[in-house]
């Protein structure tokens, strides 16, 4: 088996893999849904009512993550993880069963989003350092990469498969095979052998955690600036569901399986970002201000195109560049980080990644109402360019790194740092050299 599936030699990976995988699927086809049900049929085409729904969905990562990453770090993670997993089941078929009843409202919807973003905000920061008890460290970076495959190959299937689902029997059972979807997960998790498991150390339980785990962030320099470009990307870039919906059904006049293969398409550059971020050994701090400014090009493009056909062909791009961004942040994080405060580091990461989209939906939905759905995407554009440029002059001035590129030559691109961050007052040198390596 190549490096790119190294870590499919693991048993309990390979579980862990093919249950997620499953539940992936029917939590991308849950969004599909839950985005057209309140876009056609609880709204009047409001693009405002779906960055709303998002924005509740999302909410709960403000307010629980930092506790949801202390958490993490104390717990049986196994066992959390069978319990957020069963109750996102419960509550995709509560909403179904609203939806086919014929009962739904659009409050009903909000509350079911507030419900299932509560949840997957305490799911979310055991769910990204679990995987480091499946695959021996050397493997960790693969293992992530993998993760992220997993999760885009749904990406790439469930949309299409909600859309061809939402037309033949509608939304509500859309909603169902989503709930039976996270048995999968369960089961996979039940079945996995716990004297394989490479176990993390569990940190004690103490006064002022969540404060060390802030503490141990502010010293790391390369991990503000990931969390400084993923937050403003995260904010006014990553709405594809809401823009995406808007795109079709707005600007191109097309219905739910057009919009559905929207999110397909995108999943290919996602997929294809995936399986390279797998194969990388460890990525660095420079690759996700790269792939930012990359994601701002991509995203410019595709604001522009005039054809629905010409728009779904520049997703792929807008997948690639995004799925390289998010890897490499999550992979550089969880491998530069002390095990012992890696849950609440992650939970913080997610804070900043997910817990922006409450402020970003609604802002990115107005515009979208206001100016244009082209406009929703070209805000996201902007924002990426400028915040990946600023990263980049940061780091220069900073980490002293200079870009030099030789035509004659290999490799023509180099990037150099003849200085090592020093630390600031107050920080440990641990934290310090990690931080250094991290960046370089």
């Amino acid at each position: 088996m190549n490096s790119t599936f190294a870590s499919l030699r693991y048993f309990n990976y390979r579980l862990w893999f093919a249950g997620a995988l499953v539940a992936n699927v029917g939590t991308w086809m849950q969004r599909v849904a839950q985005d057209w049900l309140v876009l056609t049929d609880l709204s009047d085409d409001s693009g405002l009512a779906v960055g709303i729904t998002t924005a509740l969905q999302f909410a709960p990562t403000l307010l629980l993550s930092a506790w949801a990453g202390v958490l993490a770090d104390r717990v049986n993670r196994r066992k959390l993880l069978m319990i957020t997993q069963g109750a996102q089941g419960v509550l995709a078929f509560g909403l179904g069963a609203l939806v086919l009843s014929g009962h739904a409202r659009l409050w009903h919807v909000y509350l079911f989003a507030l419900a299932l973003g509560a949840v997957a905000a305490l799911d979310q920061p055991v769910r990204q350092t679990f995987v480091a008890e499946l695959v021996p460290a050397n493997r960790l970076s693969n293992a992530v990469g993998l993760n992220s495959t997993s999760f885009n190959a749904a990406r790439l299937i469930g949309p299409g498969v909600a859309g061809l689902a939402i037309a033949a029997v509608g939304t509500g059972w859309v909603f169902v095979i989503n709930g039976v979807s996270f048995a999968a997960t369960i089961l996979a998790l039940t079945l996995m052998r716990t004297g394989e498991l490479h176990t993390m150390p569990v940190a004690p339980r103490a006064k002022g955690q969540i404060r060390e785990g802030v503490r141990y962030v502010r010293g790391r320099s390369d991990i503000l600036v990931i969390m400084a470009v993923i937050g403003v990307v995260s904010t006014f870039g990553l709405n594809f569901q809401m823009t995406s919906a808007l795109m079709a059904r707005a600007e191109f006049g097309k219905g739910a399986g057009e919009y559905g293969i929207l999110g397909s398409v995108l999943a290919i550059g996602s997929l294809a970002g995936a399986l390279l971020a797998a194969r990388r050994e460890r990525p660095r701090v420079r690759l996700v201000i790269g792939a930012a400014f990359a994601f701002g090009v991509a995203t410019g493009v595709q604001a522009l195109m005039p054809t629905y056909v010409s728009y779904a062909v520049a997703c792929i791009p807008v997948g690639l560049a995004s799925l390289t961004m998010m890897t490499a942040a999550n992979t550089t994080i969880q491998m530069s980080t002390d095990p012992v405060v890696r849950g609440r580091v992650m939970s913080l990461y997610m804070i900043v990644m997910l817990g922006a989209t409450p402020i970003g939906s609604p802002i990115v939905g107005w515009i979208g109402e206001q100016f244009g759905p082209r406009w929703s995407i070209g805000i996201g554009s902007i924002t990426a360019l400028m915040v990946s440029v600023a990263a980049g002059l940061w780091a220069r001035k900073h980490w002293r790194v200079q870009v030099r590129y030789r035509f004659l030559s290999r490799p023509h691109l180099q990037v150099l740092h003849p200085e090592v961050p020093a630390p600031r007052r107050g920080v440990d040198q641990v934290a310090a050299r990690e931080a250094a390596d991290a960046a370089l």
